[in-house]
């Protein structure tokens, strides 16, 4: 991936209002793999203090989304067209971190496997585990769009 691609995909990210809202980071960006943290707040959490499955998914989503676009040429961007996730713990720690990566990079459909880590003092617990299937649509302005 070179230097252009990845700046790309780290602004698109970085304009995504609920990653945002989340005050998500874009921690590792390569070709068809990207990896994103998010520290804990009080509207993430279950009353228990366990991370909210909504949060897991919405991390597995965008991550996943990231992960295709980033196997792809700059003109691309995708939408979910499938997403399963196995919740395997409780996400009980300070961060959450997912961790996209490709499996398979067709012509129109991408499947992303995104597994989701909690961090608690400095160790890290995998807490659930995806498959998302993605469709590529290609932007038919001038316009870049990713995100």
């Amino acid at each position: 991936m070179n230097i252009e691609r990845k700046a790309q995909l780290k602004q698109s990210f970085e304009r995504s209002e609920i990653m945002k809202l989340y005050g998500a980071e874009a921690n590792v960006i390569s070709e068809g793999y990207f990896e994103t943290i998010v520290a804990k707040q009080k509207f993430m959490l279950r009353p228990a203090g366990m991370f909210n499955g909504s949060t897991i998914a919405a991390l597995v989503d965008v991550s996943s989304g990231y992960a295709a676009a980033s196997s792809k040429e700059s003109n691309s961007y995708f939408t979910t067209v499938e997403l399963k996730i196995n919740y395997l713990s409780p996400a009980l720690g300070d961060k959450l971190i997912a961790k996209a990566q490709v499996i398979k990079n067709g012509k129109r459909l991408s499947v992303v496997r995104s597994d989701i880590f909690v961090i608690d003092k400095n160790k890290e617990t995998i807490v659930a585990t995806s498959l998302v299937t993605l469709m590529c649509l290609q932007n038919k302005s001038n316009e870049t769009q990713i995100d």
